[in-house]
């Protein structure tokens, strides 16, 4: 009864909207409306591999609400988007000991104000039953926006950007990030994680771009 009560409170104080186009849903159930909804794309079997998966294909809605959440601050997006998660997060259930997110630089940081992919993963982490430690990753300098770089430009500038605490040894950890275009970011992120004497690294991706490297 409270939470209901409180439910329709907030629709009066702020409706519910969908999270690409804004329009105004019937009811707070955090999501998509009827006409974004159909045209989201879930991952194919090319999106995905045995250490590489993703939730949607990246484009149309989930396009536009990874827009809002990364350069709107449109934190209350979360939800919504953790959602898509939830599948894919699935086949990890009993194989890592641990949830780590792609880190931002304290410059970026502090200018968003938040690690979108930070708050994609503490749910994750939640639903899988293992520790969310956002600090596992250090990125330890700053990179330039990677759009229209070609896939060797990407991982020549994301070389040894990111660092791993020493707690990844003998873990085997889950990466969370909110896109993957070429790769690159995950893969220096494994790399680093490696170095550390992590015993095995997976990672997931709410959207994805290209193809997952076979592995």
């Amino acid at each position: 009864m409270l939470k209901r009560l409180v439910a329709g409170c907030l629709d009066l104080l702020s409706p519910p909207r969908c999270a690409a186009c804004m329009a105004l849903l019937e009811a707070r159930i955090t999501g998509f409306c009827d006409a974004c909804a159909p045209l989201l794309e879930t991952a194919d079997a090319q999106l995905s591999s045995a250490r590489d998966a993703a939730a949607c294909g990246y484009g149309g809605p989930l396009r536009e609400a990874l827009h809002r959440l990364k350069y709107e601050a449109a934190s209350e997006l979360v939800p919504a988007l953790s959602r898509l998660l939830e599948q894919p997060t699935r086949r990890f259930t009993g194989r890592v000991d641990c949830v780590a997110v792609v880190p931002l630089h304290p410059h970026r940081l502090r200018e968003r104000g938040y690690n979108q992919s930070a708050l994609l993963a503490r749910p994750v982490a939640r639903a899988l039953g293992v520790p969310f430690l956002p600090r596992l990753l250090v990125r330890t300098r700053d990179t330039r926006a990677q759009v229209g770089q070609s896939r060797d430009d990407r991982a020549v500038q994301l070389s040894h950007a990111f660092c791993a605490s020493p707690r990844a040894r003998g873990r085997t950890v889950l990466v969370v990030d909110d896109v993957r275009t070429s790769g690159a970011t995950l893969a220096e992120a494994r790399r680093a994680l490696y170095a550390a004497d992590a015993r095995d690294v997976y990672t997931l991706a709410l959207a994805a771009t290209e193809r997952a490297d076979a592995g």
